[in-house]
Formats: structure tokens, sequence, C-alpha cells
């Protein structure tokens, strides 16, 4: 296997000196507050790994390989406009020792029991990031994923621990990034209903997540009916990318009549960009950044 300087470097550096990552925590150049920086935000998500779901598109191994995804995510990073990145443990500290997240946001991925595929899927146990290290590691808010199926006896389990957690985050000032879905299972396997009334039920049920909402952000997928859907909600949102999908065109034109609305700041968006139709990682990231900061800044009336 061939490897970079900078990742033989990277691979040393963890097997010899793991306190090394704090040193880069500590080091890394923050971004302005929040409240303080852009209006807008364009996010580069890449937490799938850990919950073992490493395909996008048509590859269901795409994301097995570390180098690759890593060279994806600093070559995405570089691009003008992109605010920062959503990872697990494992993704932001790479990101760390290779320089990656001067003066960007890092948002830490929390649950990711939910395995793909398993039987257990709904039980999304915090198996990553705590409240707790997201504030220590200097990180810029935290993101979970909350499934809620009627059918299956977990879900309760995943809205207390999810409640926790947005209240563990606001405790220290720091955004709780709450992604929502009507799930079921089709043939086993669970699936997220993508249709506005589930969008909303869901939504409605994230908002309400929680001792505190202050801190709380929405990260949602784009559905019929995006006005009438995000009117379900007062809070903050990021649409989120999804799977790839042939026709990058259309979604890009999504993602424009989405941004226009009051409450979305942005897009959090990771196989959709890190690998596009035509692999051009490039020109996908320039095309979303360019949507996220050229939109209007939230505010019209609803």
């Amino acid at each position: 296997m061939s490897l970079s300087p900078k990742m033989r470097e990277l691979i040393e550096t963890r097997r010899r000196r793991p306190a090394a990552i704090a040193e880069a925590a500590a080091a890394r150049a923050r971004p302005a507050a929040l409240a303080e920086g852009s209006d807008r935000l364009m996010v580069i998500a890449a937490d799938h790994p850990a919950r073992g779901s490493l395909g996008a598109g048509a590859a269901g191994m795409a994301m097995a390989d570390r180098t690759e995804l890593l060279a994806r995510l600093t070559l995405a990073l570089s691009r003008p406009g992109v605010n920062g990145v959503l990872g697990t443990p494992d993704i932001i500290e790479d990101l760390l020792l290779l320089g990656a997240l001067d003066g960007k946001y890092a948002f830490g991925s929390m649950n990711r029991g939910g395995l793909a595929g398993s039987v257990f899927e709904i039980d999304d146990t915090f198996t990553a990031y705590d409240a707790a290290t997201i504030a220590a590691m200097g990180l810029d808010g935290g993101k979970m994923l909350l499934r809620i199926d009627n059918d299956d006896p977990a879900t309760p389990a995943t809205m207390a621990a999810c409640a926790a957690a947005v209240g563990d985050l606001a405790a220290h000032g720091l955004p709780a990034m709450i992604e929502p879905f009507i799930s079921r299972r089709v043939d086993g396997r669970v699936r997220n209903v993508l249709e506005p009334e589930a969008a909303i039920r869901a939504m409605s049920i994230a908002s309400g997540i929680g001792p505190t909402s202050a801190y709380t952000w929405l990260k949602v997928p784009i559905v019929d009916e995006m006005e009438r859907v995000m009117t379900s909600s007062t809070l903050p949102a990021v649409i989120l990318g999804g799977e790839v999908a042939d026709d990058q065109e259309a979604t890009f034109e999504s993602w424009r009549h989405a941004l226009a609305l009051p409450t979305v700041m942005g897009l959090a968006v990771g196989r959709s960009l890190l690998f596009p139709p035509g692999d051009d990682v490039p020109a996908a990231v320039d095309a979303a950044a360019g949507l996220v900061h050229a939109a209007p800044v939230p505010g019209a009336q609803i």
C-alpha cells in the first residue's frame, strides 16, 4: 500500500504519540463563535463509517479505505466556503493530526450504536462522543441520530438518551444537532419515511427533546412540500445530503429551494459531495458551498 508522507506521519504519530491528538485540539485555530460567525454553514458530514455504513451510491465499500476518505475530506475542507466538518472521534482526530481543521467548525457525532442492518438498529446507543469530551476538545457542538419507530420497543431508550445528550450539551453552551426520522422496518431493514407528514412529526418530536431547546438545531432531509414541513419548528436547521443521487443538478436545485426557507441555515452533506456522480469532488463541493453562501439570510416572513 502506497501512502503519502502525511499519512505515514499520521499513522506513526498515532502509534507513538497518542497525546498529540489532545495537543492538536488545544492548538487548533478556532473560528469565530457560531453566534458571531457566518450566517450560513457549509459542513461536510463524515460519520457514516462508525455505524458500519460504508457505501456511497452504487459503491458498497466506497468509504472503507480510510486514506482515500481522508484525502477527499481534506480536499473538501480546503475549498472556499466550506465552514467545517461533522465526524466521529477517529475522523475528527485524524483531521486534527493532518492540520485540516484550523479555522473550521468541528461537530462531534455521538450515537453510532444503531449499526446499519442490525436487529438493534433503532437502539442508537451513544458509543462515540459525549458532551464532556466535545467541550474538552474544544469542538463546536454534537450531533445525534433520532429514529422513531412506533413498532420498535427500543425507540423510547433512544429518545431518552438523546434528551440527556441535549441537556448535557446545553449545559456547556453547545449546539445539539438532532437528525430525526420516522422509521419503519421493510423486509426486516430499517427505512426512513421521507414523506412530508412523517418529517413534520419527526421534527415536532425532536424539537421537544431534552430539558431545553435553547441550543438545539435540526438536521433534516429534503422531502416534498419543504415550505410546509419547515413551519413545524422554529429551531435552526441544516439540510442533510442523503444518498448519492444520479441527478446531481436536481439535488442542487432542491437544496437551493430549501436554503431560501426562514429556519434553514445551511447544509451538512457527506456522501453526495465526497463521492459525487462523475467523482469531481471540488466541483461538487464548490457548487454546494456556492448555494449556501449565495442564499438569503433566514428571516423572511413565514
